[in-house]
């Protein structure tokens, strides 16, 4: 089953011809090569010829020695055609030495349109970047979102039940195949944590203690949500007789988030419209794989919903925040180039005193930015003095804004 992954798609189609490197990067077995697959019949089906698309997934070892970025360089100059455009597509460029020097020899190059995938941020780290600043564009791609979830099933209905079996399933795409096979999604996902635990943070970062990083995530992953720091973090390790300290705790999370798995949230004043340093929030990928690692801890639903909105939000291309207003906490404060959206998550709140703590912080807040309560309580749309209080299933879905 493939999924048309409609709004990443439409970005390349816009990018196409375009003199810049298009970069997709997310976690692995988001789709991100199923995606350039996509794009590429979208090539074939307008004018472009076959032997104008060159397609390397660096995974395969029948591409083993074009690791070396010499070699690839001269395979693919072997490979142009002249006074055409030529398609390249490089997938996992980040097993490639210096590829960097690979890329910036095709982008000055006429008649060449270049399209990479990544698994890990540090491909793009400021020492990388720095070769082909200004050439690039970066498309993150993420999982399946419960939209996506629900059109794979054929229709809109029995969104609670769906809502569920997004969550446990996973949003990986390939775990739709394995739907009402629980051994088979665990073993699937078990996969995935351990190629990118192993392949892409041990051996990447040279961690030798394995376990002790794996402790870590665990405990991440067990506190999405919840204000953290890398000291309160390895005082909890100490105190259950793992000692480490803080900095190495830094290092683990940093390999975290560069491996997509998972995402800081920082936190902003909107008092003082500025960003502040401690305390920031951790999100995780996917909750399917927090379900494989935890089992019965699951049931957090309350966290679980604020996840999966974080995870939305990044979807519809806002930079996110965690808000603090005098002593209240906004749960998302959404920004990009249109302007402010405020979030505050809660899983119900038909009992007064809980709508009145949810309200509060957003009722704190004195700028005209529009504020909003996403909630599981089927009920239509209502406003507290233009606060809109909205069902997460449809916002989520996209039946309202």
């Amino acid at each position: 089953m493939i999924i048309e992954r409609k709004e990443y798609l439409n970005k390349l189609i816009t990018w196409k011809d375009k003199q810049l490197i298009k970069i997709v990067t997310g976690v692995r077995r988001c789709g991100k090569s199923v995606l350039l697959k996509m794009y590429q019949d979208y090539l074939k089906n307008n004018g472009v010829k076959e032997s104008q698309i060159v397609t390397i997934n660096f995974e395969d070892l029948d591409y083993e020695e074009l690791t070396n970025y010499k070699k690839l360089d001269n395979y693919l100059k072997e490979k142009l055609i002249p006074n055409k455009m030529t398609y390249i597509f490089l997938d996992e460029i980040q097993n490639v030495d210096q590829f960097p020097k690979v890329l910036d020899s095709f982008y000055i190059k006429d008649n060449v349109d270049i399209y990479v995938t990544g698994s890990n941020a540090h491909m793009l780290s400021s020492e990388i970047a720095t070769m082909i600043s200004g050439r690039y564009i970066q498309i993150e791609m993420l999982p399946l979102s419960f939209k996506e979830y629900m059109e794979s099933t054929g229709n809109m209905n029995d969104r609670g039940i769906k809502y569920t079996e997004y969550l446990q399933n996973s949003s990986f795409p390939y775990a739709l195949q394995l739907k009402n096979q629980p051994d088979e999604i665990r073993d699937y996902l078990e996969g995935i944590y351990n190629t990118i635990v192993v392949k892409d943070i041990v051996h990447r970062k040279n961690i030798t203690d394995t376990m002790m990083l794996k402790n870590i995530l665990k405990f991440v992953f067990d506190n999405i949500g919840n204000p953290l720091s890398s000291k309160k973090i390895s005082d909890t390790m100490t105190s259950l007789g793992r000692k480490i300290n803080s900095r190495t705790v830094e290092k683990y999370l940093e390999a975290f988030s560069e491996s997509y798995i998972i995402y800081p949230a920082k936190r902003y004043n909107i008092k003082g419209k500025e960003y502040l340093k401690s305390l920031e929030k951790y999100y995780i990928v996917d909750i399917g794989m927090r379900y494989m690692l935890l089992g019965s801890k699951m049931m957090d639903t309350g966290h679980i919903l604020e996840n999966v909105v974080y995870l939305e939000l990044l979807r519809r291309g806002y930079d996110v925040y965690v808000g603090k207003i005098d002593n209240y906490e906004v749960n998302f404060v959404a920004q990009n180039h249109k302007g402010t959206i405020y979030y505050q998550v809660a899983l119900i709140v038909r009992d007064e005193k809980t709508l009145q703590r949810e309200l509060r912080p957003l009722q704190a807040i004195r700028d005209h930015y529009p504020k909003v309560i996403l909630t599981m309580d089927e009920d239509p749309e209502i406003q507290y003095d233009g606060i809109r209080r909205i069902n997460a299933r449809d916002w989520l879905l996209g039946l309202t804004d």
